[in-house]
């Protein structure tokens, strides 16, 4: 027999949903996406689609470019898996509306090309961001303090109440943070750039970031 609930959770619940109430739907997609793991063939894909319209449900972008752009991301995936493993785990990208902001780093800039012509056969993308380093840095301790970096940058932003964190996607790669999403209005970005340049360690910090009334948004292919 199950413990009756604490009469302290429900208004807790409800000082949380009133403050975050876009971060609670985010966590509420995310617990539906790892729901779906398990699953197999339509329950699956049934449950991924619900999550999908979850997330984008708090995000700036309809439910219809969320869809597309993991359409993209699986071609993407599939494109680079097909032509090298190893540039694969090489470099990662973000999809927003159809831009594709690629990064990572490589040792030449051969490589770094190829990449780029590869992002481009994927069906439905509109614009591609290269940001991919040629370096030959890397190594546990480089990884590690990229992590850390990018770690307590979406702590930062997922905690300011001002900041719809759900819009951004970030990632450090060198030193440098990269940052890309749609903000709300200039004062969101402004704050998002301002908590990355305060974090240790940080080199610089790239936004690729568009407003949510920026024309390019409503651009076709």
């Amino acid at each position: 027999m199950s413990a009756a609930p604490s009469k302290l959770n429900k208004p807790i619940l409800e000082i949380l949903s009133r403050r975050w109430p876009a971060r609670l739907s985010y966590y509420f997609a995310a617990l539906l996406l790892l729901g779906a793991m398990p699953l197999s063939g339509c329950a699956s894909l049934i449950v991924g689609a619900a999550a999908t319209a979850g997330v984008a449900a708090v995000q700036e972008r309809s439910v219809g470019n969320a869809v597309d752009d993991i359409t993209i991301r699986t071609e993407l995936n599939q494109l680079f898996f097909e032509d090298s493993v190893e540039l694969l785990q090489s470099v990662s990208f973000n999809v927003i509306e159809g831009r594709v902001l690629l990064k990572g780093s490589v040792k030449t800039q051969k490589e770094r090309i190829h990449a780029l012509d590869l992002v481009w056969q994927a069906s439905g993308v509109r614009e591609v961001i290269n940001e991919i380093q040629v370096t030959n840095q890397g190594g546990i301790v480089n990884y590690a303090r990229d992590t850390w970096i990018s770690t307590q940058l979406t702590a930062e932003i997922m905690f300011d109440i001002d900041i719809n964190a759900v819009n951004y996607n970030l990632e450090t790669i060198n030193g440098t943070i990269y940052v890309v999403g749609i903000a709300r209005d200039q004062a969101e970005l402004d704050k998002v750039i301002d908590h990355a340049r305060r974090i240790r360690n940080v080199k610089q910090v790239v936004s690729h970031v568009i407003l949510m009334d920026d024309p390019r948004r409503a651009a076709g292919p």
